[in-house]
């Protein structure tokens, strides 16, 4: 093939990593800017076999796999100008093996692109990282909370992080402000989600009889006047969970522009918090080749902890006040 493929067809061997992918999306990476009426094309031809035997768009790979691939021939495509250079994620690296990535994700960066966001955290770290063959998302957090971020680089860590999910083995914390004072110790909260749609388009969640399960256990870490800060122990995994919680509660996070306190968010943006105060500080899993207990922790953002000294000032001077 000029340009994007061979003269001969190719033989090789299925790793590990692609295991369990359907055979039209693995061809669609592996023959990239092939067109995908020509990939389904040649299987239908079975010009494609596995294990010498023809298979189907919908068969799904396994490890060790004999996979013939015929030549390809397309016109060779003129260059394309040199792409910038792609500004680096401003994240640490909390861990990372051969099987998991972990980054301590910054606020305002969403963890993938869509909905008018070019790039989020996994198509940048693709960037940075294009010797990696591998690297999916194993979950999501929302766009302005902060912290740990898990990413698989093999798609068995990615389907056994999954069914640790799935089956609520994952603990997760989240440290959250919020206004108003918090009076238990601990409070287990379950209250049913919805999600609905905005006319303009966007996604809410709101509590509802008839909405999914949803489990929030609610720790007090501190209080001030007017503010507590809360650890939340996810037991379910749903949308915007905590926030709505908390929201219909009577304790809307801090800065929280969906579900939030709007009037206080801009009080609290004059004061230096100019973000939601909610971050993902903690998560425990079991590593998913050795097995053995994880605990994944990320350290509260300077700017959330100059906040939480600011009120501690604040609340000096009020004492020394009386």
């Amino acid at each position: 093939m000029k340009g994007l493929s061979k003269d001969f067809a190719t033989w090789h061997e299925v790793e590990a990593e692609a295991a369990g992918q359907r055979m039209d999306n693995y061809l669609t990476k592996w023959l990239k800017g092939v067109p995908k009426s020509h990939i389904y094309r040649i299987l239908r031809s079975g010009e494609v076999r596995v294990n010498s035997k023809r298979v189907g768009p919908d068969y799904r790979l396994e490890e060790g796999d004999r996979l013939r691939i015929p030549p390809i021939r397309t016109a060779p495509r003129p260059a394309a100008p040199p792409r910038p250079p792609a500004s680096r994620l401003k994240a640490d690296i909390l861990y990372e093996d051969e099987m998991l990535l972990v980054i301590n994700k910054p606020s305002g960066v969403a963890v993938h692109g869509g909905s008018g966001i070019s790039r989020g955290v996994v198509e940048q770290l693709r960037l940075e990282r294009s010797e990696s063959r591998f690297l999916e998302l194993v979950h999501r957090l929302d766009r302005e909370t902060s912290g740990v971020l898990m990413l698989a680089k093999r798609r068995s860590a990615l389907t056994a992080l999954h069914r640790q999910l799935r089956e609520g083995q994952v603990q997760k914390f989240y440290l959250a402000l919020v206004k108003g004072s918090w009076r238990d110790d601990q409070r287990s909260v379950k209250l049913p989600l919805d999600k609905y749609v905005l006319a303009s388009g966007e996604r809410r969640v709101s509590v509802s009889r008839d909405g999914l399960p949803a489990h929030t256990v609610f720790r007090l870490h501190r209080a001030w006047s007017g503010y507590s800060l809360l650890e939340a122990e996810l037991k379910t995994g749903r949308t915007h969970q905590i926030r709505v919680h908390l929201a219909h509660l009577g304790f809307p996070v801090a800065g929280d522009d969906k579900y939030g306190d709007f009037a206080l968010n801009k009080q609290l943006a004059r004061q230096g918090l100019k973000r939601m105060f909610l971050h993902a500080f903690k998560a425990v899993i079991s590593h998913p080749q050795s097995g053995a207990s994880l605990t994944l922790e990320a350290p509260l953002p300077p700017e959330l902890q100059a906040f939480l000294a600011a009120l501690d000032v604040g609340e000096a001077r009020h004492a020394q006040a009386f």
